[in-house]
């Protein structure tokens, strides 16, 4: 039984996924208060630190040019090391020069990782099956997200465990875990050998620009929707760890749900569901002066984001089954367009309208919602937008 775990190619993704959110989501939760607690960091500081972390996104595709000499499993192994290695730091630095280094280690690791996950996710998986695999690799994601929020809380609640060896603790995790995976995992052979040539195709042009738009809007939400209720609300880390909490007990429940939705109603409704919504939470965040309303918001806001999971099996239906690592690190790198320079421009706006970024947010969401009637009901190779005809035989 425990042989054929290291013989099953769905066991490895959730592996690989429960190792990438036990580290990345300890980062992510502790940073708001540890940037403003220990390090003093104001809007524009978070802004930078922020834009910086984008960078490796953006250089995603390069993730093509280095699968020529390494196969994409192998380098998720050492993508998970370097995101391990880049948490297990952080908490050392806590300067602002020690924190923009770090968290680029941490980031580089992470953002490879994250495309290498999606694409052998694509690879492996059929597209019947995708939806609902996707969907409940989500809501592990989210039962991972759950653990560490309890870990976390406890730690710090009941022991008053100091940043440093926290940050420690869970990057350690997923630092041993990719070696163990490394040592006695096999390794799978492509089924489609992959294109290892940087390019971007113009029949994927409603899935790349949806994509851009998908960042733009993340990193509205990653970046200063929890800043937002640190600073205007005051909420501390006890609150934001529960807050957390409560949005991965959600997800559990409700991301099965949603790849099931897709599997039923498929990508297209499933889009246009979430961009309205995101449109009016973002529109809300702009005006709200209630701090249980803004945590409301924050719940909602998350679990319309798990919804993305429609926008990949879009993208597998229209591919090119050789087209999807280069096409998934390219559609990355384009997903952080947006990510390396906005956070700094909002963060400045920021300190003289925070709600002006939000309703920059809101138009955004606005712009998907539009495009995402060129989404076909049943999209495939050669009919990707309702603009192309499909040619029949």
């Amino acid at each position: 039984m425990v042989k054929d775990i290291f013989k099953s190619r769905v066991a490895l993704l959730y592996i690989i996924t429960i190792s990438m959110v036990f580290s990345f989501s300890a980062w992510m939760s502790l940073l708001n208060n540890f940037v403003i607690e220990v390090a003093s960091f104001d809007g524009s500081e978070i802004g930078i630190l922020q834009s910086l972390r984008e960078i490796p996104g953006f250089l995603a595709f390069t993730v093509v040019l280095v699968i020529i000499f390494i196969s994409q499993q192998r380098l998720a192994y050492l993508s998970m090391m370097m995101l391990g290695l880049g948490v297990i730091l952080t908490g050392f630095f806590p300067t602002a020069l020690g924190l923009y280094i770090t968290t680029i280690i941490m980031s580089a690791g992470f953002h490879y990782l994250e495309t290498l996950n999606q694409s052998l996710s694509l690879q492996w998986l059929s597209k019947a099956k995708a939806p609902i695999v996707l969907g409940k690799i989500t809501a592990v994601r989210s039962f991972t997200s759950l653990v560490v929020f309890v870990l976390i809380y406890i730690m710090m609640k009941f022991y008053s465990v100091e940043y440093k060896y926290v940050y420690a603790l869970f990057g350690g995790v997923t630092f041993f875990i990719g070696i163990f995976i490394w040592i006695f995992f096999e390794h799978f052979k492509d089924d489609v050998v992959q294109e290892k040539k940087i390019r971007v195709k113009k029949e994927y042009w409603l899935f790349y620009l949806l994509t851009l738009l998908a960042g733009a809007r993340r990193q509205i939400f990653v970046v200063f929707a929890a800043f937002l209720l640190v600073e205007k609300f005051g909420v501390d880390i006890h609150n934001m760890v529960m807050l957390m909490f409560a949005n991965a007990i959600l997800n559990m429940y409700f991301a099965p749900a949603i790849g099931r939705f897709i599997s039923k109603f498929g990508e297209r409704i499933t889009l246009r569901f979430e961009y309205f919504g995101l449109m009016l939470v973002f529109v809300s965040y702009a005006f709200v002066e209630n701090q249980y309303i803004a945590f409301g918001l924050y719940v909602v806001d998350h679990l319309l984001f798990s919804m993305a999971i429609a926008l990949k099996t879009y993208f597998q239906k229209i591919a090119d089954p050789k087209d999807i690592a280069s096409a998934n690190a390219v559609s990355f790198t384009i997903n952080h367009i947006a990510a390396v320079f906005l956070p700094f421009v909002l963060g400045v706006l920021w300190l003289y309208s925070s709600s002006m970024v939000f309703v920059i947010g809101s138009l955004i969401a606005l712009i998907s919602f539009l495009l995402s009637f060129l989404v076909p009901k049943d999209p495939k190779q050669g009919f990707e937008t309702t603009l192309k005809k499909v040619t029949l035989p």
